[in-house]
């Protein structure tokens, strides 16, 4: 099984003679221990395309040093990645091998550089003889070993400090004033794969290592679609490992992305061609209805804990607790198996291998060519128009089913002017955002209205439950009334909401 470590670090130029300066006089730092030389022998696995490299994703099979083994390193932000490490085995784990089906799909994964390193480490200690960081100096000779610049080799020197587990990164930075100061500088290369790849490449674009130049912002309102469409898409791929490793939140943020993109296939369907998206947007529901067990159950068990710890003990009649545990943990057990299983499906690889065709081939209408400012606003208030029916519809509706349906359907409607006008937002600025904001304010009430509306069905549920256990259902019928009376309250709310979020002048300052 793999294991996961959390990995801050800074690295920094240096050469053969470099010599570390006195980091005792680092705040913090009591001790500097020389721990040794190290020989380390890494070889990093990518696509022939370099997909895992375009994404600063490596991966690697290390022998040497004291943690041999396959790591694969996923970047979280400047400076900080999550370390997934498996046991030293002739071929890829199978745990390494998913968290990477997203980006490699059925592409095989090869050589591409081999990287000799030998590292001189030093621990710097508190006083109590605490680790706080290592630092090594690290000579590097690197290989390529695939693609037209096989064979081609880089050497260079670098120094790497990498806080300790729960360290404080105020320690990085007194350490790195003591190493400006000795005249040792941060390195532009993000890690020794970046550099290796750079320098070994056949066009010789050496130290061109650091970041990309942003691409031209777009002119037409069809290349501001597809802008957008390719950032959900691009989340999509990017949280597929964090929902196999049950990171908080990341089936939600998945599962919004599939409800963005079909969004925008359907509000901008006047500027991209129907016969491409529609099968496209059928696909991502099926998606987010895969990934949407989870995620309820997730929502319901968090409002049955907050609701159950606001509940006065003498009102804790029989062993609510327990049961509202067992049943989440035996749900979510099953709703966490369905929402990982789907990711290994042939149908969700074929998903994402049709939103890259749509982005390399984009099947754009002639409207698409118009400028933002006319086509965008356009599409975004032709939706705004159907939510204000459906609201319309809601209110005319007498308390009780009929209208906890027709309030739903408005939730879904916000949910998708909300998302149409964040994806505006870039061409048509500030309009857009307030716009966006005040359709939220609407889905958090229509939200809110059918959260309670769900967890008046599971409260029933365990009352049932109980009742036939011989325990006491008196808790689970309290709660039912307060998330009735929630939802009531809701309902009276909505009309202000709705009448602040639909002002006349947002509308226009939208059209501009």
């Amino acid at each position: 099984m793999a294991d996961s470590k959390r990995e801050v670090e800074r690295k920094y130029e240096a050469t053969p003679e470099t010599r570390l300066p006195d980091l005792t006089r680092a705040a913090g730092v009591s001790a500097v221990v020389h721990r040794g030389l190290s020989e380390l022998d890494a070889v990093y696995y990518d696509t022939e395309d370099l997909r895992l490299a375009a994404a600063s994703l490596t991966l690697r099979r290390r022998t040497g040093g004291d943690d041999a083994g396959w790591h694969l390193k996923i970047p979280v932000s400047s400076g900080v990645r999550d370390e997934i490490r498996a046991p030293l085995t002739d071929t890829l784990p199978p745990d390494l091998d998913a968290l990477l089906r997203s980006r490699v799909r059925n592409t095989r994964l090869a050589p591409v550089v081999r990287i000799l390193s030998a590292r001189d480490v030093h621990h710097l200690l508190d006083e109590d003889g605490a680790l706080l960081a290592e630092v090594s100096v690290d000579e590097v000779l690197a290989e390529r070993l695939t693609g037209k610049g096989r064979g081609a080799t880089s050497a260079w020197t670098e120094l790497e400090v990498e806080l300790a587990d729960d360290g404080d990164p105020a320690l990085l930075d007194a350490v790195e004033r003591r190493l400006r100061k000795a005249g040792v500088r941060p390195s532009d290369a993000p890690s020794k794969l970046s550099r290796a790849l750079a320098e070994t490449a056949p066009e010789k674009r050496a130290r061109k290592v650091g970041k990309a130049k942003p691409a031209a912002a777009p002119h037409t309102a069809g290349a501001h679609v597809l802008a957008y469409v390719r950032r959900q898409a691009e989340a999509l791929v990017e949280l597929d490992p964090a929902v196999r490793r049950d990171l908080p939140d990341s089936v939600h943020r998945m599962r919004v992305a599939t409800r963005r993109l079909r969004s925008a296939f359907r509000t901008y369907r006047a500027l991209l061609d129907r016969t491409v998206t529609d099968p496209l947007r059928e696909e991502l529901k099926w998606l987010a209805a895969e990934l949407g067990a989870d995620r309820d159950q997730e929502v319901l068990d968090a409002r049955l804990r907050s609701h159950l710890a606001a509940v006065p003990t003498p009102l804790l009649l029989g062993p609510v607790k327990a049961r509202r545990k067992l049943t989440s943990v035996s749900r979510r057990t099953g709703s966490r198996r369905r929402a990982t299983s789907v990711l290994d499906t042939e149908r969700y690889l074929a998903l994402l291998d049709s939103l890259d065709a749509l982005l390399v081939d984009p099947p754009l209408r002639p409207a698409a060519a118009r400028p933002p400012r006319d086509a965008l606003p356009r599409a975004v208030l032709k939706d705004y128009a159907r939510l204000a029916a459906r609201v319309g519809h809601a209110l005319e509706q007498p308390p009780g089913e009929d209208r906890d349906l027709a309030m739903h359907e408005a939730r879904k409607a916000a949910k998708r002017v909300r998302y149409a006008a964040e994806a505006a937002r870039p061409a048509l600025g500030k309009p857009a955002k307030r716009f966006a904001k005040r359709m939220k304010s609407v889905q958090s009430v229509l939200g809110d209205h059918q959260d309670s509306v769900v967890t008046r069905d599971a409260l029933r549920t365990l009352a049932v439950q109980a009742h036939g256990a011989g325990e006491s259902a008196f808790t689970w019928g309290l709660l039912y009334g307060r998330e009735e009376a929630a939802a009531g309250a809701r309902e009276r709310e909505l009309p202000e909401v709705w009448a602040r979020a639909s002002r006349p002048g947002l509308r226009a300052a939208l059209k501009g």
